[in-house]
């Protein structure tokens, strides 16, 4: 059985004349009457009642109506279901992200942007650090990235977002915290201790500080670690150091705590938005293309 006998079967019932039916479905009479023939023959039940001056759905007709019209219904949702697939509204997008990107408020506004317009994709976030990220992708383990930069291998493409200054993370107790509104360089924090993301979290932002540090002549002292911002934020405002992040940080307003701009020339970090090379999902597609169009990054 084919879907075409079922599709000539409902237009005769439908019709109850087997030439009305031909001219609705584009075909000659003749060959409609044998379709509905072998259809017949095939289940081993006659389907309609037909006498010289009528065609009548017979009481098997009538019930095979009812299963055919639910599954060609069927039918017509799995190939939507395919083309939505194929177009990126359907399915699971996995995306790994590095926990300082919700700071920045273009990005969750671009996550809500795409849930609202593919309301039938599942959007599974996992929070990790940035060379987790990039190790995923390269596992295919996610589908999209959000990172902060960090050498990455061949294989993963990067489009950057956004950039945005760094900012000295002090205790508001600090000599430094009064009158310094304008910023401050890091070398005036040469000689404090720092609380910051340990080497092995895999933050790219551990490197950049040490290169930072590096121009500025002094190593950095990490007489803290921790895994989470805010942990490191409450350290800060405890006076258990000092520290440096992403200024859209500031939005995490903390008692005992105050943010001052790094004046260094290259004291900027970045958001990268990393898929794989031979990234063939449609839905990760359609997220690229709406976040960097929302961040105004190019492509």
């Amino acid at each position: 059985m084919e879907l075409r006998h079922l599709r000539y079967f409902i237009a005769v019932a439908e019709e109850l004349h087997f030439g009305r039916a031909a001219q609705v479905l584009g075909i000659s009479q003749p060959p409609l009457s044998q379709q509905i023939q072998a259809l017949e023959q095939e289940i081993g039940a006659r389907l309609f009642e037909r006498t010289n001056r009528r065609v009548e759905l017979s009481e098997a007709g009538r019930l095979f109506l009812e299963e055919a019209r639910l599954a060609l219904a069927q039918v017509d949702k799995a190939a939507d279901v395919a083309r939505r697939a194929q177009l990126g509204e359907l399915g699971e997008l996995k995306i790994g992200f590095t926990s300082s990107a919700p700071f920045n408020s273009t990005i969750p506004q671009a996550i809500f942007a795409f849930r609202q317009r593919f309301a039938a994709v599942h959007l599974k976030l996992k929070e990790m650090s940035s060379t987790q990220v990039a190790e995923a992708l390269v596992d295919q383990a996610i589908q999209v990235g959000i990172m902060r930069p960090l050498p990455l291998p061949d294989s993963l493409s990067v489009v950057e977002l956004l950039r945005e200054p760094l900012v000295a993370v002090l205790s508001s107790k600090h000599p430094l915290a009064e009158g310094r509104e304008e910023g401050l360089y890091l070398s005036e924090l040469a000689h404090e201790p720092f609380v910051f993301f340990p080497r092995s979290y895999g933050s790219g932002l551990y490197a950049q500080l040490l290169n930072l540090s590096r121009d500025a002549g002094f190593t950095p002292h990490f007489a803290q670690e921790a895994s989470e911002a805010m942990t490191i934020i409450g350290l800060v405002a405890a006076g258990l150091g000092v520290s440096v992040l992403p200024a859209s940080y500031q939005r995490m307003r903390i008692d005992g705590v105050v943010y001052r701009r790094l004046l260094d020339p290259e004291a900027m970090t970045a958001v990268w938005l990393v898929q794989r090379k031979d990234q063939c999902s449609p839905m990760a597609k359609a997220f690229v293309e709406l976040l960097t169009r929302k961040t105004g990054a190019m492509p």
